[in-house]
């Protein structure tokens, strides 16, 4: 069972608003957690959703001393001075409130707060030894990324050097093959709100240790096929949209990958892997050599029911 305590902004001019669409966001006094705060106030700005900054706490177990319920007490209050440090990445303007909620897990705790209030993601960095501007994935991240009820944005390392970034385009990565789950409704929906430009990204490798021209055949195949699906999708998506294609290829999927243009403001959508539970967030091979190569921060998506 979790408790919460929540705060709102004290500036008057700016209350929180409970009828706005509201993302969910981890925060721990690191690096990290920055770089999840600042990501949150990009996609609130472009969103107009609010934030709940939530810092999640463990119950402390019973073990028959006395002042059990004052530790509790001050390790809550800990929680909460490191939520006001936070909230002070999020410029004025921006509806938020801070929430100290009690759980075992800190990624149950942010999942079951995102359920609770109707959040349409659940943002975190990822950890802060990685390289910077790449994603690494830490225990918390890690966790939300395979199992998370609702989509899981994750900001690269060193985000929160970037406290003004603006998004303008969202990468979808549309899949090939027949039967893959496919995050285009969600990266729709999220450029029709938000007035991104879209685009759609297919990613072909041969994946063969030869380079002959029966290869290079099959591949040149392979790049035709994808255009021709990227622009039938173009053609069905909402045509007030700025869209855009773009196959990326290579003799390998890692350097299909490591020759893709990333601009500084993109943002990606990624599907959930096969082996995912419906509507559940279940990041897979692909998505995670995305993950990887990536420097724009990527938003996984939960497989469709």
């Amino acid at each position: 069972m979790s408790t919460e305590t929540a705060a709102t902004r004290p500036d008057p001019e700016t209350p929180d608003d409970p009828t706005a669409p509201r993302l969910t966001v981890g925060y721990l006094a690191t690096p990290s957690g920055a770089d999840g705060v600042v990501l949150a106030v990009a996609l609130a700005r472009v969103t107009g959703a609010a934030i709940d900054l939530v810092c999640v706490v463990r119950p402390t177990p019973y073990d028959g001393q006395p002042g059990l319920a004052q530790y509790q007490q001050r390790i809550e209050a800990q929680a909460a001075d490191w939520l006001r440090e936070g909230a002070a990445l999020i410029p004025p303007g921006f509806s938020y409130r801070t929430v100290v909620t009690v759980n075992e897990s800190f990624a149950d705790g942010l999942a079951s707060r995102a359920v609770a209030t109707g959040a349409r993601m659940i943002v975190v960095g990822g950890t802060g030894d990685g390289l910077l501007s790449r994603h690494t994935l830490g225990t918390i991240s890690n966790e939300l990324v395979h199992s998370s009820p609702v989509p899981v944005a994750l900001a690269p390392r060193g985000y929160a050097d970037r406290v003004d970034a603006v998004l303008d385009m969202v990468t979808v990565a549309v899949p090939v093959k027949p039967g893959t789950d496919n995050p285009l409704p969600f990266a729709e929906k999220l450029a029709e709100r938000a007035k991104l430009d879209l685009r759609l990204l297919s990613l072909v490798s041969l994946e063969s240790p030869f380079d002959d021209d029966s290869s290079r055949d099959v591949r040149t195949a392979q790049i035709t096929v994808a255009r021709e699906l990227l622009e039938k999708t173009r053609a069905e998506v909402n045509s007030e949209l700025e869209v855009d294609v773009l196959v990326a290829d290579g003799a390998t999927l890692d350097e299909a990958l490591a020759n893709l243009p990333w601009d500084a403001n993109d943002i990606v959508a990624i599907g959930s892997g096969h082996l995912g539970s419906p509507n559940r967030v279940f990041l897979g091979s692909t998505a995670s050599r995305i993950l990887r190569w990536t420097t724009a921060p990527v938003i996984v998506v939960p497989k469709s029911g």
